[in-house]
């Protein structure tokens, strides 16, 4: 899904991406762009930060509240600070205007490959080895056996899936938590990553979350 408002734009990404056997489709209503995307539920979306009526950076935030779909932020904007708050947000990558076109379709391919044994089309569920993430009942499961997670453990879980074999940092976790409304300490985080672990480990994890002393946390 291409969220883009420049017309020119979108239809040159438009016809880049099915040249190259990839299906197109351009939002149209930026009022209700969440509503939108959740209802076509894309494998990938190329989002612009400057839109109308909401800024992608904050649809991005709202669309992280909701679903997992892969994002890569695709902006004029060459801006350290945006790109590091656009991969806070859950930004998948990010790249600027002009582009190399090759380029584009080269990380919108390694996103894909990246995301796509985690990322399940229905937009509320994960998959972690042989386990299922329901975002929307918030439960971990596998075969018959069913976890109930709290908002905060289902925030850390979710995050860290989406950052899968890569460090996160404590402070990732917190101010991912503190955008979803959910302030913690770091003692809180401490906590609550304990109580996560065990709960994998109830259901056969043992060792699915490892600390990288100084740096932070990898889910492998």
């Amino acid at each position: 899904m291409i969220i883009e408002d420049e017309k020119l734009i979108c239809n040159e990404l438009s016809k880049l991406l099915e040249n190259n056997n990839y299906e197109a489709v351009i939002l149209k209503d930026f009022k209700n762009a969440l509503n939108e995307i959740l209802e076509v539920s894309p494998d990938l979306i190329l989002l612009d930060i400057n839109i109308p009526f909401i800024n992608g950076e904050a649809l991005l935030q709202n669309l992280r509240k909701e679903s997992n779909i892969p994002v890569i932020m695709v902006t004029s904007i060459n801006s350290e600070t945006d790109e590091a708050l656009s991969i806070s947000y859950g930004a998948d990558d990010y790249i600027t205007k002009p582009y190399n076109p090759n380029i584009l379709l080269l990380r919108i391919g390694a996103v894909l490959k990246r995301t796509k044994t985690n990322y399940n089309t229905n937009g509320n569920e994960l998959i972690y080895k042989e386990l299922k993430f329901d975002s929307q009942k918030g439960i971990i499961k596998k075969e018959d056996i069913e976890i109930e997670l709290t908002k905060n453990e289902m925030i850390i879980f979710s995050y860290l899936l989406n950052h899968q074999n890569k460090i996160v940092t404590r402070e990732e976790l917190m101010t991912t938590l503190w955008d979803n409304s959910e302030y913690v300490n770091e003692n809180a985080l401490t906590v609550n990553i304990s109580r996560l672990r065990n709960k994998l480990k109830e259901i056969g994890y043992v060792d699915a979350i490892d600390t990288r002393k100084g740096l932070g946390y990898i889910l492998s």
